[in-house]
């Protein structure tokens, strides 16, 4: 007996209505991006557990503000990005799949009313093959049982909801092959007359250019955050100005800054100015006083020197003079100390042509130093004067206590090294902060025979460091076995 059927063409109604789609659609993306989340907490909670911590993430993270700032601002976006892929493609590929195919499935329903309800298979055939025709379905009875399976390809998101749908909507439903062809459907239905083969377009059932609302997301995206990136650039700029000009500064030059940016860095950068502003002036000021007051010293001793030198030349008088000249020294030592160069300007000078003229004018003076080796070339910015008066005092140095002082220098991209070796008795390791302060003589540890001199020879070096961004590192010569005094100067 044939199915009851009322009315009869594409718009009749029929008794088999498929059930709803809703009750077989995947979960929604949202719970999708919920359950991520959840797994990566209880990740988190995992990792706490065995007594991890994320310090190995620190290696792979940007050091610099502009690399961080970057990274803070194009995470949060890719995350987005993302959680609204994950979400979009399994709503639209999954759920509006199921739907589409839902509605299909009232047509094919219906198809297979009609065949069924034929009393025979030829009339089955012909009913099935015209009304597939109005349909726009391929219709093919009967066909081996065994002709289409389950097929498809295991990245075909829309394809596992579209089987998954068919066999729901229609038990008869025994194969879906979307791997043959995929741009067509090949089902497999089970029919009063035996199998039957319907085939028809996958575009019907699903959706059409769904990759053109990620390529635009995407693309827009990309786009607001190169905005982005450029306007945190121009952000960064004044901050990365004002850690150069701290940094030029510290190393004893002093370029043109003026602030800029937002509040918070146009505050920093004046601070900084008045800062400078305040380090300069007392420096200016401690050296006009101290000239000051080396001028009224002198005059006093320039009247005991024409006193001592129209006097006999007597014992007592001969060690007079030699007073009035060992405070000369410690006047000149201590204007030096005082002053430490700071008022000669930067310039760009070679480091291997003024430690060479240093090394020849002792060599000039009888006294056994040598330029080993010099490693690079260029020009450095530095004071000149002041460098080169580094360079004798350690040179003077390793002279005074010691017989043969090497000299080495070498330029590397950042800094300028001058390595002074002596052969001489050396500083113990416990006493070479020491000789480095002012006004502490280490005479004890050294050859008094040689001389001494006032305790501020390695001070106006260490100094003339400081101010150039290097530093002085004391330590025992391997060559000579005595002091080797290396002189670190920024480039």
């Amino acid at each position: 007996m044939p199915r009851n059927v009322i009315g009869d063409g594409l718009g009749a109604n029929t008794r088999r209505t498929p059930p709803s789609t809703q009750s077989i659609t995947p979960a929604t993306g949202l719970n999708s991006a919920i359950s991520v989340i959840l797994r990566f907490l209880s990740l988190r909670r995992l990792v706490r557990l065995d007594g991890m911590k994320p310090d190995w993430l620190k290696p792979f993270l940007p050091r610099s503000l502009y690399g961080r700032a970057a990274l803070i601002l194009i995470v949060p976006v890719l995350t987005i990005q993302l959680v609204v892929s994950v979400t979009f493609i399994q709503r639209h590929y999954e759920g509006v799949t199921a739907q589409m195919t839902g509605n299909l499935l009232i047509e094919v329903a219906y198809l297979l009313d009609q065949v069924n309800s034929a009393p025979n298979v030829a009339e089955a055939e012909t009913r099935g093959v015209e009304l597939a025709r109005k349909l726009h379905l391929e219709v093919t009875l009967p066909v081996a049982a065994n002709g289409v399976q389950d097929r498809s390809e295991w990245y075909d998101l829309s394809g596992q909801a579209m089987i998954t749908t068919l066999h729901a909507g229609l038990p008869e439903v025994t194969g879906v092959d979307l791997l043959s062809n995929p741009e067509v459907v090949d089902t497999l239905i089970t029919t009063r007359y035996g199998p039957m083969r319907v085939a028809f377009d996958r575009h019907r059932v699903a959706a059409s250019n769904p990759h053109q609302l990620l390529v635009l997301m995407i693309a827009t995206s990309i786009l607001m955050t190169l905005i982005a990136y450029l306007f945190l650039r121009n952000q960064l700029r004044p901050i990365t100005r004002l850690a150069m000009a701290a940094e030029a500064f510290g190393n004893g030059r002093s370029v043109a800054y003026k602030p800029r940016g937002a509040n918070e860095v146009r505050a920093a950068g004046r601070s900084f100015l008045e800062m400078r502003a305040r380090i300069e002036r007392q420096i200016e000021q401690r050296t006009l006083m101290l000239s000051g007051v080396s001028h009224d010293l002198r005059t006093p001793l320039t009247r005991l020197k024409l006193g001592l030198a129209m006097l006999a030349d007597e014992p007592e008088v001969a060690a007079l003079e030699r007073d009035v000249a060992d405070m000369e020294h410690l006047l000149d030592a201590f204007l030096a100390f005082a002053r430490g160069d700071a008022l000669e300007d930067a310039v760009r000078a070679d480091p291997i042509g003024l430690v060479g003229l240093v090394v020849e004018n002792a060599r000039r003076a009888g006294q056994a130093v040598t330029l080993v080796s010099t490693e690079g070339q260029g020009t450095a910015m530095i004071r000149p004067q002041a460098v080169t008066r580094a360079v004798e005092n350690l040179v003077n140095n390793g002279v005074r206590y010691g017989k043969r002082v090497e000299v080495r220098v070498a330029l590397t991209e950042k800094n300028v090294r001058i390595t002074v070796e002596d052969d001489g008795p050396g500083i113990p390791a416990d006493q070479r902060e020491n000789a480095i302060r002012p006004f502490i003589r280490l005479d004890a540890a050294r050859n008094q025979d040689r001389g001494g001199g006032v305790g501020l020879g390695l001070s106006i070096t260490a100094d003339i460091a400081g101010s150039h961004g290097g530093s002085l590192r004391l330590s025992d010569s391997e060559t000579l076995g005595g002091l080797k005094a290396e002189l670190v100067l920024a480039r």
